[in-house]
């Protein structure tokens, strides 16, 4: 099986295969905040272009990273893919047009290239409804510590992408892939947070109460793995289902 290919996105690789082995290293080595110069330019340029400079918002910058191909998230380095995704988001509120960056980049080369006409910028039409992630919501939670659940196998999709949204597709799904259709045990109840799936594109907050869920390790990898290890998972309860 090949990694990326049973992967939702570039970073849901839990379960997959292809990808070698993990190696830890015998000893972390402290180190600067940025081993390179250009990366603290790149975490910099990142955060004005995720409000400021093109209107969206911190889901919107993740599922702009999950959008990368695989090249553009795994090869090019961990603010490789941040600079990537800016490029992305900029492009989706039309700040830049689709390919204006290596045009750019081709003419500071010395090649005669013409760059691409500037399209109509198009900021999605967004207001957060309080600071933060953390919301208060006006229905008591549905589940409760010790309740066995179910993780869905699909999500229901709640509410479509605005238009102002731009061509970013449908909303992130944040249930991991190896999670999904398996039973586990609700163990805690936290407080309730905006939903990704529709936050990322501009669809509303819709915040939803979050529950910590054990699952067995078995029940996840198979009969093969350590009977002693759980995995604990914070999921939206939209993601889950009573069994």
């Amino acid at each position: 099986m090949g990694g990326a290919d049973a992967a939702d996105d570039p970073a849901d690789l839990g379960g997959t295969t292809g990808w070698g082995r993990v190696v830890a290293p015998a000893a972390v080595e402290p180190e600067p905040p940025f081993a390179q110069r250009w990366e603290g330019r790149a975490f910099a340029l990142t955060a004005l272009t995720m409000g400021r400079i093109s209107g969206r918002n911190l889901d919107a910058f993740r599922h702009a990273l999950s959008r990368l191909d695989r090249a553009r998230y795994l090869d090019d380095g961990y603010y490789g893919r941040w600079l990537n995704a800016a490029e992305l988001m900029l492009v989706d509120s039309g700040v830049l047009a689709p390919g204006a960056v290596t045009a750019r980049a081709r003419r500071g080369r010395g090649e005669e290239v013409t760059e691409p006409v500037d399209p109509p910028v198009a900021k999605p039409d967004y207001a957060p409804t309080g600071p933060g992630s953390l919301r208060t919501v006006g229905n008591a939670p549905r589940l409760a510590p010790g309740d066995p659940v179910r993780a869905r196998e699909e999500p229901p999709d709640v509410a479509p992408p605005a238009p102002s949204a731009g061509p970013v597709g449908r909303g992130p799904c944040k249930l991991p892939r190896y999670l999904r259709g398996m039973p586990g045990t609700v163990t805690a109840v936290r407080p309730a947070h905006v939903l990704p799936d529709t936050h990322a594109v501009f669809a509303g907050e819709h915040p939803e109460h979050v529950y910590t869920v054990a699952f067995a390790a078995s029940d996840v990898w198979g009969p093969g793995a350590d009977p002693h290890v759980t995995v604990h998972a914070d999921l939206f309860e939209s993601y889950l289902e009573p069994r």
